[in-house]
């Protein structure tokens, strides 16, 4: 049986309360919140039935519970500390996007959790997709030819929907809707593509707001891929979508949700027929914990993902291209 505790017990965790609930090699069995309240609501919604423990601190949680494995669902600059902490716990940790907010910090988690042989996985939904696994087979496999380009598009009423709360806070976000919403098509790209981003050139908009609302971003990888990704933060209709270009086809894929996709090639379906099961990132990640899997989204998607925010960051603030591995100097 692997005992789980989660830190930060708000909305996000009641999706992998619902995948594991029906499992019994697995267990959530405390749950860790600074808000008594959001603890209690999540007992009274989901544990009626289970005891489960509640902690105003991961230290009284690990001094009180004998963990396997933890979930944090935290604001985004508490994911490095809390993170090492568990893995110092001994504990495998399943983190929510993104990983970290700084690559100096993304790699000095990787290099821990290899140094404790412990499971670190990030909760991105991309991994979890057969249609975004079916293309990446295909990328590797050359089915097309080489990937050459991609574009996409992400827009949500992001800066209205997060007025007011820690979101908009950059002590606690370490940056707006690029870093939030924005972080799923982003793995998307990354997680497909497999590359280190070698040069980043970007824009961003605020809108008054104290985080990024609007942002534009051309990468290249240092595979030679070149990709274009724009988010908004400030639309009234959500809206996602990614073009793969390849030397003899184009792929068109929701780059979001990872809900469809169309593929335009000689002598092939528009929509193709996919024999991947979906395995959900918390189940993947405890099958990975049991040794019969691998982990989808490891600590490299985790630093791919930090090095490029870096890149986006530090490009729209100066104005120039930038090499985010030259910026850990």
């Amino acid at each position: 049986m692997i005992n789980i505790g989660v830190i930060g017990s708000g909305g996000i965790i009641s999706k992998h309360i619902r995948h594991l609930e029906d499992r019994t090699d697995v267990g959530i069995t405390a749950l860790c919140d600074v808000d008594p309240d959001r603890i209690q609501a999540t007992k009274e919604t989901y544990f009626e039935d289970k005891t489960v423990n509640g902690y105003a601190t991961p230290e009284d949680m690990y001094n009180s519970e004998t963990l396997e494995a933890v979930i944090i669902t935290t604001p985004h600059t508490l994911h490095y500390g809390q993170a090492v902490q568990a893995l110092e716990a001994d504990c495998h940790v399943f983190l929510e996007k993104p990983m970290t907010t700084s690559s100096k910090d993304a790699l000095q988690l990787a290099a821990k959790a290899e140094e404790q042989g412990k499971v670190v996985a990030v909760g991105y939904n991309t991994a979890s997709r057969p249609v975004f696994q079916y293309l990446r087979e295909q990328i590797r496999n050359k089915t097309w030819g080489s990937l050459e380009m991609v574009t996409g598009f992400l827009s949500q009423n992001w800066m209205t929907m997060t007025t007011g709360l820690w979101r908009q806070d950059p002590v606690l976000s370490g940056g707006g809707q690029a870093y939030d919403s924005g972080a799923h098509i982003l793995n998307s790209l990354l997680w497909s593509v497999e590359s280190e981003p070698e040069t980043v050139f970007a824009f961003t908009d605020n809108k008054d707001c104290a985080v990024d609302i609007n942002s534009v971003m051309s990468i290249r990888f240092a595979n030679g891929v070149l990709a274009n990704i724009t988010i908004s933060g400030n639309c009234v209709s959500d809206g996602g979508h990614m073009a793969f270009i390849f030397e003899q086809a184009l792929v068109e894929i929701d780059g979001w949700g990872g809900s469809w996709i169309k593929v335009h090639a000689k002598d092939q379906p528009e929509t193709p027929e996919i024999d991947i099961p979906e395995v959900f990132p918390i189940i993947n990640f405890v099958e990975t914990i049991q040794g019969k899997t691998q982990v989808a989204a490891s600590t490299k998607n985790g630093i791919n993902h930090s090095l490029l925010m870096d890149g986006i960051y530090a490009s729209a603030r100066t104005g120039k291209p930038v090499n985010p591995a030259a910026l850990q100097g």
